[in-house]
């Protein structure tokens, strides 16, 4: 059987653990901060075990050889083994937040809790720039709003889809909580007629008929569904003979609740012949 491998790479306190905890939860044999410069000789071992699915975690403990990791996945492609890599990313703002509940020192810096805040930030920016590399060549996951549960539905999600094939990821948010980091195309669809001013309405989701007739019924929605297709329909073809893996689409409202969960499912229903694709409602997911 052919060797699966799942590269788990990200910024310190991303939650590359609990993704790690995912994989092994799905019987995945699993090495956490193996170095980069180790990685052959692992998947060689495995070859010999006759191991066939395998994770490894990476990040900034490996500083010195992590810029040789892109050419060391992109020739184990090269070789037959079917390679996934994930990125997991959260804001500057929910890292300082993580690492100054858990009072951990970050890896690249024994004095960033000792100085403050600021200096913590300076060292998650020099991080952010040492992993942006890794960052382009992987499906990006934004932790920061999620929680430790949804992480887990989220990777566990991503590995029934073959590594070598495109995949759609559609995903709803709410403005009001923040651009999700991982999203490669955003929409904003605040401006189209809002259920939340429905009495009736109020209290349920875009995944609900009542919802779903209302919007149904408003041209602007039609209108806003064609031009996002359209345009997907115009450049996942040319994307996907750039060898791109991943392309997660994000529509936001303002709640996160009605039209953008709305869209997202009306996107799903129309792309799931041609791609494969997956569904993701940031603000409902975690309820």
């Amino acid at each position: 059987m052919m060797l699966e491998i799942v590269v788990i790479t990200g910024m310190s306190g991303s939650g590359k653990s609990v993704a790690l905890h995912a994989l092994e939860d799905s019987g995945y044999y699993c090495v956490d901060n193996l170095p980069p410069e180790l990685l052959d000789a692992f998947v060689a071992l495995e070859h010999e075990r006759h191991g066939h699915r395998v994770a490894v975690a990476m990040d900034v403990r490996s500083a010195e050889s992590l810029p040789r990791l892109p050419q060391q996945l992109a020739r184990l492609r090269s070789q037959g083994v079917q390679v996934r890599a994930l990125f997991l990313d959260a804001s500057t703002d929910t890292l300082v937040r993580r690492f100054s509940e858990t009072r951990r020192r970050h890896p690249l810096s024994r004095e960033a809790l000792r100085e403050g805040q600021g200096a913590l930030a300076q060292t998650l920016e020099l991080e952010r720039e040492l992993l942006a590399e890794l960052r382009e060549q992987s499906h990006v996951i934004d932790t920061s709003n999620l929680r430790p549960a949804q992480l887990l539905s989220y990777v566990k999600s991503l590995l029934p889809v073959p590594p070598d094939r495109l995949t759609l990821v559609f995903q709803s948010f709410a403005f009001k909580r923040g651009i999700p980091l991982d999203a490669d195309y955003v929409f904003d669809v605040r401006m189209l007629p809002n259920p939340h001013y429905e009495p009736e309405l109020r209290p349920l989701t875009g995944r609900d008929a009542p919802v779903a007739q209302f919007l149904l019924q408003q041209p602007e929605v039609d209108a806003m569904l064609s031009d996002i297709g359209s345009f997907l329909d115009r450049w996942l073809g040319a994307m996907a003979r750039n060898h791109r893996s991943y392309v997660t689409v994000a529509i936001g409202c303002t709640g996160g609740q009605h039209r953008s969960v709305y869209l997202v499912e009306q996107l799903v229903r129309r792309f799931a012949g041609q791609w494969s694709t997956l569904l993701r409602h940031r603000e409902l997911d975690g309820l």
